[in-house]
């Protein structure tokens, strides 16, 4: 009888949220829609053109889902750090996260977060952040997640979100700049990876909001003019005289990322190849400031 009263009462904090998985060593893969993501958007509604090519919208502006990879080791408390990815051109959050091993980099880094995959303009040579553009959104995308894990036991009722990082590779400028002006959810992090194209207005009014928001800009000489728009930004850095650090891939170190706030690190590879092998998105994992 003991037994099965345990038991029940074991189902009961179960459906109550307030047993919760965690320490078991495995990391979880949960997919969702949310209601909340870049499309289906009125801007995308009719497709668009690109390089006299047609993208519909059907098959690269209508699909809201959303990857979460859970470490198994989570620590889950009152609040959750959640880590945000979004790609750049002519990909989607699978083939992201397969081609630039981002779950293994992720859970390599032993960072306790949650790392959030958000689709944004699918397949497509589009930069465009679709309805995560606009005001709030993003807060309501944050609101989704947090519900995902709640009712999925991987975390107890009620918590709330801790710090927040934005990363991404290439084309993902647009909307990580969008949040930073129009989410409406803090955000402590941001790390681009040859990602600089533009909107350098939006990260620098993010990084005079607090002297703790931490940047990172890994970049290359092969994307486009990312290097040229560095210079720009860190031109104006030096004309606002704020503190930064150009340093090239080769000579970074662990305590350079703890330690500068602004930080540009030139590598000499090609665009498409600067995330991984090495793995310079776990690098920056093992030592963001979520850590601290």
């Amino acid at each position: 009888m003991r037994n099965l009263f345990t038991f029940i009462i074991f189902l009961l904090n179960l459906l109550k949220g307030n047993i919760y998985a965690q320490n078991n060593g495995l990391a979880r893969s949960l997919h969702f829609n949310s209601p909340h993501t870049s499309f289906p958007d009125s801007g995308r509604e009719k497709g668009h053109i690109y390089d006299s090519v047609f993208y519909s919208a059907a098959d690269h502006y209508h699909d809201s889902a959303v990857l979460m990879i859970v470490p198994g080791n989570l620590h889950p408390s009152k609040k959750i750090n959640l880590i945000f990815w979004f790609h750049g051109w002519r990909n989607n959050i699978d083939t992201a996260l397969e081609f630039y091993q981002l779950k293994k980099q992720f859970l390599t880094s032993g960072v306790n977060a949650v790392l959030v995959l958000a689709e944004t303009a699918k397949n497509a040579p589009d930069s465009y952040g679709g309805r995560l553009e606009e005001p709030g959104l993003f807060h309501q995308l944050v609101n989704d997640v947090i519900h995902q894990l709640e009712i999925n036991h991987l975390v107890p009722n009620h918590t709330m979100p801790g710090e927040i990082m934005l990363a991404g590779h290439s084309g993902a400028f647009r909307v990580i700049a969008r949040i930073l002006q129009n989410g409406q959810e803090p955000v402590q992090e941001v790390f681009l990876f040859d990602a600089l194209y533009g909107e350098t207005d939006k990260f620098m009014n993010w990084i005079n909001q607090n002297p703790h928001h931490h940047f990172v800009h890994w970049f290359t000489n092969q994307g486009g003019g990312t290097d040229e728009v560095s210079l720009t930004m860190m031109q104006e850095l030096k004309e606002k005289q704020i503190s930064f650090l150009l340093t090239e891939e080769a000579g970074i170190k662990p305590e350079t990322i703890r330690n500068y706030r602004i930080l540009f690190v030139h590598s000499l590879r090609e665009h498409n190849v600067i995330i991984n092998n090495p793995d310079n998105f776990q690098i920056l994992l093992e030592n963001s400031w979520l850590k601290r």
